[in-house]
């Protein structure tokens, strides 16, 4: 049982919905809309109950759907609505994976619930998640806007609990597959870091084979440009070794416009791979000829000031073999962090 809504759709922009069944939209005495649907909590036990919210508008939209903030009626707190339209010959796999995950830096999935849509038979499912207001990339451009760096604290703070939430989802065979500075929530006020955007997030079983199209280009690992099909959560520390080396630069670290030209510009760095480092990404790929170029020390990429030991946990991530590069468990107990480990460290 998922809940069934009592409105036919969001209030989007200033759009009047079609005209809801009676009782799922009313006014409230501040003249604001106040929706209420039945929906199902994230976490526990399939027992829908009644949701209220209010001041919704929209706040991101992509291919996959629309997101909304609103305001819940019983608690005022902020949420973020993600409403993906359903394909009803599969099951929602971002819902399934978001209903297992429990973790202080992994965006909670509140409740969720279906409404219909403007054509007869289309389905939607509203995804409700806890509100942050801040992201990774948000933070980033406001410093490189004023030729600034992100502190090195704030980078060690950053990357730890990045790292901490990939430990827990590989812990259980996930893979998030999108690891992006734009999906990095922060709430500013506590430094608390979540991931977020489990859309393209899958339970890899070793033997069945998986797309290679997926992730943001710049955070790529080398195995998804090369074709893989069998790749590992391993994909998920590349790109949050591209992360790591663009927070210490201000810019991205392999920008490339192209899967081809993304190739070159990880080679511009990590030199020409191997024919062992190419058989262990993809075998079909071995006798594929590549301009021999000799690898670009680290400590040359990174500015002067930058610390030996975030040059170093770079160097671990940034592996193109994908069993070489550390696990996120192992770069939490890098040195690199050691500074959050003392007991009197505090945020700036």
């Amino acid at each position: 049982m998922s809940g069934r809504p009592r409105t036919t759709s969001f209030a989007e922009g200033n759009k009047q919905p079609p005209n809801p069944p009676l009782g799922g939209m009313k006014i409230s005495k501040d003249g604001s809309k106040v929706t209420t649907v039945v929906a199902t909590p994230g976490q526990g036990p399939d027992r829908p109950l009644e949701v209220s919210y209010t001041d919704t508008k929209v706040i991101g939209n992509g291919s996959f759907g629309v997101v909304y903030q609103a305001k819940l009626c019983d608690s005022s707190e902020m949420v973020a609505i993600k409403k993906v339209l359903q394909d009803k010959r599969f099951k929602n796999r971002e819902l399934q994976i978001m209903r297992r995950l429990e973790h202080c830096n992994i965006v909670k999935l509140k409740y969720f619930f279906y409404s219909s849509g403007d054509k007869k038979d289309e389905v939607y499912l509203n995804l409700v998640l806890e509100y942050i207001p801040e992201t990774v990339y948000k933070v980033a451009r406001h410093y490189s806007k004023s030729k600034q760096t992100i502190p090195i604290s704030f980078i060690k703070l950053y990357m730890y609990q990045l790292f901490r939430s990939l430990a827990y989802i590989h812990s259980l065979g996930i893979c998030h597959r999108d690891i992006k500075p734009q999906n990095l929530l922060l709430d500013p006020e506590t430094g608390v870091l979540k991931l977020c955007d489990f859309g393209s997030a899958k339970h890899l079983v070793k033997g069945e084979p998986n797309v290679s199209y997926i992730c943001s280009r710049y955070y790529r690992a080398p195995e998804l440009i090369f074709g893989a099909i069998d790749y590992t959560t391993k994909i998920d520390v590349w790109s949050a070794g591209c992360v790591l080396a663009e927070l210490l630069l201000g810019q991205p670290i392999f920008p490339g416009d192209s899967g081809v030209d993304q190739l070159v510009e990880i080679i511009k760095v990590l030199g020409t791979p191997t024919r062992e480092q190419i058989r262990e990404m993809n075998p079909n790929y071995t006798e594929f000829k590549f301009p021999q170029i000799k690898s670009h020390p680290w400590q040359k990429v990174f500015r002067a000031r930058t610390p030996a030991e975030a040059i170093d946990l770079v160097s671990r991530l940034l592996e193109y073999t994908p069993s070489s590069r550390i696990s996120p468990l192992q770069a939490c107990a890098h040195n690199f962090f050691d500074e959050l480990r003392e007991p009197n460290t505090r945020l700036p």
